[in-house]
């Protein structure tokens, strides 16, 4: 009688192969840009299905088994195969749609990089103003990649996305210059309690910023500002600040706005989880130009570093995958 095996996802296969090219889970890990533990959790995965043992692990050294040996030449085959499906259907050579969310931020900086590694791709920027409001184009497939904070998205639709840990990136306060804290050069989350501070309430595109400032707020008497209407372009954006008198909650790239300042928060230093984010299954060079120039940035500028005194919500540092004090290696994971 055949051996029914279970339907087996693509993503266990190439952590098998990677790890069986590496013989090392970090390495591994790091070159498919996923975090080693859940590279670790798909191979137990894979295991179990195949109902076989497909290395041996020591605290010194992996090595693959009789039976991993015996089945990698399959796998190898599999993932051609799924490689030749992906070019026969996708158009390499379409514009790929990327999302900055604003100008100037981290986002910018990615792109700007991936557009050197692949200057043959063309890559157009879109301004979408939220990860929540990105997410749906992309999953929709109106929209192909963008930028922000990944646990942030009702699981539903973080179920159609991908994502790379990209950045933790500090978190400021934007105040208008007659404001009694634009004197200090930078504000301890202290001082804010009693404080009004806008943080996008309202706007159902940034609903994801909106729920990291309700997280940071709690317990620190720090009052989230009404829904106002959404302001777009830097005029309206000023008149509202003057009008309601609210700093507002930003990071410490926000572009420069005149008649404002820009001050970091600290005690503790408050982070704001950047992730790239692309539609599952989506192949493109241009994305692999994005992932690319992503990691190479994050780990220049040790971007994925947190130390224990900074502020990030748990749930976020998990699918960020990054550690107190470790960086890119050690910190990249794959929603």
């Amino acid at each position: 009688m055949a051996v029914v095996v279970p339907d087996i996802e693509p993503r266990l296969l190439r952590g098998f192969a990677a790890v069986a090219d590496e013989l090392h889970f970090t390495r591994a890990a790091a070159r498919l840009f996923v975090a080693q533990q859940a590279l670790s959790r798909d191979i137990r995965r894979l295991e179990r299905q195949l109902g076989v043992e497909l290395f041996v692990r020591s605290t010194r050294q992996v090595a693959l088994t009789a039976d991993g040996r015996r089945l990698l030449p399959y796998a190898r085959n599999v993932l051609d195969a799924y490689e030749e499906l992906a070019t026969a259907a996708g158009d390499p050579a379409r514009p790929l749609l990327v999302d900055l969310n604003s100008e100037g931020m981290t986002s910018s900086e990615v792109l700007k990089r991936a557009r050197e590694l692949a200057s043959d791709c063309e890559l157009m920027a879109r301004f979408e103003s939220g990860l929540t409001g990105a997410a749906e184009q992309i999953a929709a497939g109106r929209l192909d990649v963008s930028f922000g904070r990944f646990a942030g998205l009702d699981p539903a639709v973080r179920k159609l996305l991908a994502q790379q840990p990209v950045r933790y990136e500090p978190m400021a306060l934007l105040l208008p210059h007659g404001h009694p804290l634009a004197r200090l050069e930078r504000i301890p989350l202290s001082v804010l309690s009693g404080e009004t501070v806008y943080a996008g309430a309202g706007n159902d595109r940034t609903l994801e910023w909106t729920d990291l400032a309700r997280r940071l707020f709690a317990g620190r008497g720090i009052r989230l500002a009404p829904p106002a209407p959404l302001a777009v372009g830097v005029d309206e954006f000023r008149r509202m600040m003057a009008k309601t008198g609210h700093p507002v909650l930003a990071v410490v790239g926000y572009s420069a706005i005149p008649g404002t300042v820009l001050r970091p928060l600290t005690d503790p230093v408050p982070l704001s989880p950047v992730s790239l984010v692309w539609r599952r299954g989506l192949r493109h060079p241009g994305l692999e130009a994005l992932r690319a120039a992503a990691a190479e940035l994050a780990a220049a500028g040790n971007w994925l570093v947190r130390r224990d005194e900074d502020w990030v919500p748990g749930e976020d540092a998990d699918m960020m995958g990054a550690s107190p004090g470790r960086g890119l290696t050690d910190g990249m994971s794959a929603g």
